[in-house]
């Protein structure tokens, strides 16, 4: 059997253990709460009304109280956990697998009632799926990660939900494979909206490639490898869609973010954190300068002039400046408000980016930067980091994730309904009926 028949037959029949099941638990909630959080965003509510009521159904929209049909849920859920770059990763398939996955997999379940486990089983595979194809894959320079491999996982996780066959599982990923888009990676880094869109169509697509395979629809044979091979890429390595199956499942080995920037800033800003605890007290006036020597990809993060919230959270020099005007790095820090602000925009200007090909020959197994900062009366101040906080290397106790996930939910929900969502979420592996938890998504208007 082929890598990719051996991944097929994997998603559709491995049982995941107690412990894959807790940390994709985990996973589940940190979405939801990033979901939750986006949904609040001016433009995301306005799509979110606009197209609800064009659906029929009963999954929800996260966040905004309404119910709406699978695909449209998916494609809003989808949008709307992009939108504060707080979802989670997994930084060997160099992308975002669960904001891709999840939500089609919730919106699949409101037409299909499950136990917790299967609820969690399928988000588990298709996780997988996305991410070992992500693995394979090294995407043309200008291309964006997301929208790409993540349909292969969304499309898995409905099939594993609904109990579809290995055969149809491969058909499913080769459609999937096909039906992804090509998005620009410009998008991020001009603050381009429309980049945050690509997951929620990933989500949707999932759910329509279901149903090419309920009615008979099919692919190339091997059009995971096509497509990935010669036509995004011309680089995929096959193997990897099987290496070390069954024994290494990659929700072990995703990251959590708790900086509401890109993951490429994270190194710098961990790094700055260490500086301050001996800079404690210095204010952006008393800054000559700060040269942040750290890994390509970071570099390319270089605009100090973000003009929306979106570029903002791709802009490396604003991002630091942002943490040292603000004493923070969470979603406040990157609003709309902030963007004007004429002190952070100052100092962002005296933020020198400089790649260091030793630290870039190091990723993906790390993300290193090294800070120094020097003050106006010729002080300075030193600090590196390894790799980021979060990561499978250094992961964030599960209080810290609880932390953010209330305060993302906090812009839509009171805190009963946020503590019985997050219980739910933990305890899913227990419940006999994942229901509770979707009714629980829908159940509030968010607060205005």
């Amino acid at each position: 059997m082929d890598h990719l028949g051996l991944l097929a037959d994997a998603t559709a029949l491995a049982a995941p253990s107690a412990d894959v099941r807790a940390k994709t638990a985990l996973i589940l909630a940190d979405t939801i709460g990033a979901i939750v959080g986006g949904a609040a965003e001016a433009e995301v509510r306005a799509l979110s009304e606009r197209l609800a009521n064009e659906g029929r159904g009963d999954a929800a929209v996260i966040g905004h109280g309404l119910r709406t049909s699978p695909k449209i849920a998916a494609l809003l859920n989808g949008t709307a956990g992009t939108a504060l770059e707080m979802d989670e990763g997994h930084q060997f398939a160099k992308g975002h697998p669960a904001i891709h996955v999840i939500p089609a997999i919730l919106a699949a379940a409101s037409t299909i009632p499950c136990p917790g486990r299967d609820l969690l089983d399928a988000i588990a595979v298709g996780y997988e799926a996305a991410a070992r194809v992500g693995i394979a894959t090294s995407l043309r320079p200008s291309m964006h990660p997301h929208g790409t491999w993540g349909a292969i996982g969304a499309a898995v996780g409905v099939l594993r939900l609904s109990g579809k066959s290995a055969a149809q599982h491969r058909e499913a990923m080769n459609m999937a494979a096909s039906l992804g888009s090509t998005p620009s990676r410009n998008t991020m880094l001009e603050g381009g909206t429309v980049r945050n869109v690509f997951a929620g169509v990933s989500n949707q697509t999932g759910l329509i490639v279901s149903d090419l395979v309920e009615t008979g629809f099919s692919a190339d044979r091997n059009g995971v490898a096509n497509v990935f091979g010669n036509v995004v890429s011309d680089s995929f390595d096959e193997a990897e869609l099987s290496r070390d199956l069954g024994s290494r499942w990659e929700v072990t080995r995703n990251y959590f973010k708790l900086h509401a920037c890109c993951r490429f800033n994270h190194a710098a800003l961990d790094a700055l954190e260490l500086l301050l605890v001996d800079a404690r007290g210095l204010g952006a006036d008393a800054i000559a300068g700060i040269t942040v020597e750290t890994y390509g990809l970071a570099v390319e993060l270089g605009d100090p002039e973000p003009r929306n919230v979106l570029a903002a959270k791709f802009s490396l020099p604003f991002a630091i400046a942002a943490r040292i005007v603000t004493g923070s790095t969470g979603v406040e820090s990157f609003a709309a408000g902030r963007i004007c602000d004429d002190r952070i925009r100052a100092l962002a200007q005296r933020v020198d980016l400089r790649e260091d090909p030793a630290m870039s020959a190091r990723l993906p197994d790390e993300r290193p930067a090294r800070l120094t900062l020097t003050t106006r009366d010729g002080r300075k101040f030193t600090a590196k980091t390894n790799t980021n906080r979060g990561d499978w290397r250094d992961p964030f106790h599960e209080r810290d994730l609880r932390d953010k996930f209330f305060s993302l939910t906090a812009r839509a929900w009171p805190p009963d309904q946020s503590e019985a969502i997050w219980s739910a979420c933990l305890d899913l592996d227990r419940a006999a009926d994942a229901t509770p938890l979707l009714t629980l998504l829908a159940a509030r208007k968010p607060i205005t």
